[in-house]
């Protein structure tokens, strides 16, 4: 049996709106323009304007009942998980949910819930009048097990701090799961909030390396099983993620991270059976940071040759951590889902981050509108 992963639904919210067509658009305008956010926090923002849902209600989506308490990273996931489902065949009922699971990535959860609360306990009164029910919003599972409460999966559920290097980590995760025969089936994705910390975080961040790219934030979520499994029970699939390869180097070392990544590439070309030439799109991590910009490009460069397509989704996303990751595999199923002159494509994923981690996964899409679905 293979170990290739298949996606059969997804949801995604990013900056640009709800939903792939929303992405799309946005990918398509290339640098759209982010929006007025001066009004969503009465804490200071490094800049008026991100890449953010300034409109998001999620009572909208999820109905008053148990979402009052929701942080902003809770409801994001929430609702990309509602999607991710609805846009499935996959049923989730008392037969299989014991065998449906979620796995999400993040940086570190709500770090505006985290700093909310731990900032409560110094100037609330005595004996330090912090509200309880708030609590939850301060660990960094919280949208996951929020997420399986309400959809009844009872399958694994975890929660993987990956940072930029998220969305990889839980693919490679949920793949092993499957695998192992833990879950038949997993809600797989990353999410990033918006929110003052995040802003600065962005703002410092891009300034020590001379970028200048906003912050964004959303959430994309995947239904990921067997690819196996779903061919022999000829269901359609959206994607076929196909290889999945991760590694540290030390960012000291002159050339070591660029290196490290061609030989990510390299591997996940291998393991997937493709040659460089069968890549037909690069969706990169590019976000303006020069020296990690040109590392990246010169990694790709070196395993597939110079002029492949790159898709560069921060421009339309903006900076969003860990989901940043879950927007370019979204981006790229976005492409294919109403253009089937795109089935059966492959794509590449890339990405890095200051600290020395990189990694690449390749996935072959399929569109919704015909065509030979694996």
């Amino acid at each position: 049996m293979s170990t290739a992963l298949a996606i059969t639904g997804f949801g995604v919210l990013s900056g640009a709106g709800i939903g792939p067509r929303a992405l799309a658009a946005a990918l398509d305008a290339r640098r759209p323009e982010p929006a007025d956010v001066s009004g969503m926090f009465e804490d200071p923002l490094p800049h008026p304007r991100a890449h953010a849902l300034v409109d998001f209600d999620p009572r909208a989506h999820l109905g008053r009942k148990g979402t009052s308490f929701f942080d902003r990273s809770t409801a994001l996931s929430m609702v990309a998980c509602k999607e991710a489902l609805a846009d499935s065949d996959l049923a989730v009922d008392d037969d299989n949910r014991a065998r449906v699971g979620i796995t999400l990535g993040t940086t570190a959860g709500s770090a505006k819930s985290t700093s909310d609360y731990s900032r409560d306990t110094f100037t609330q009164d005595r004996p330090y009048l912090v509200n309880p029910l708030l609590f939850p919003n301060a660990v960094m599972n919280c949208a996951a097990g929020q997420a399986a409460i309400r959809y009844g999966l009872q399958g694994v559920n975890a929660t993987i701090a990956g940072g930029p290097m998220a969305m990889l980590n839980v693919l490679r995760y949920s793949r092993n799961l499957i695998g192992c025969g833990y879950v038949d089936a997993l809600l797989t994705g990353a999410v990033e909030e918006f929110s003052p910390q995040s802003a600065w975080a962005v703002q410092y961040g891009q300034a020590a390396r001379g970028g200048d790219l906003p912050p964004g934030e959303g959430a994309a979520v995947f239904v990921v099983e067997s690819a196996d499994a779903v061919r022999a029970a000829d269901r359609r699939m959206d994607a076929e993620v196909l290889a999945v390869e991760v590694g540290v180097f030390d960012p000291a070392e002159p050339g070591a991270v660029g290196a490290g990544l061609a030989r990510c590439i390299g591997r996940a070309l291998e393991a997937a059976g493709i040659p460089a030439a069968g890549v037909v799109t690069v969706a990169t991590a590019a976000n303006g940071m020069t020296d990690l910009d040109e590392l990246e490009e010169a990694a790709i460069d070196a395993v597939l040759g110079a002029g492949t397509p790159r898709l560069r989704v921060k421009e339309a996303t903006g900076e969003a951590f860990s989901a940043s990751g879950a927007f370019q595999l979204a981006a790229l199923l976005a492409r294919h889902r109403a253009d089937p002159a795109r089935d059966g494509e492959i794509s590449l994923i890339t990405t890095r981050s200051a600290d020395g981690a990189v990694g690449a996964a390749l996935v072959r899409g399929w569109s919704r509108v015909g065509g030979d679905h694996g």
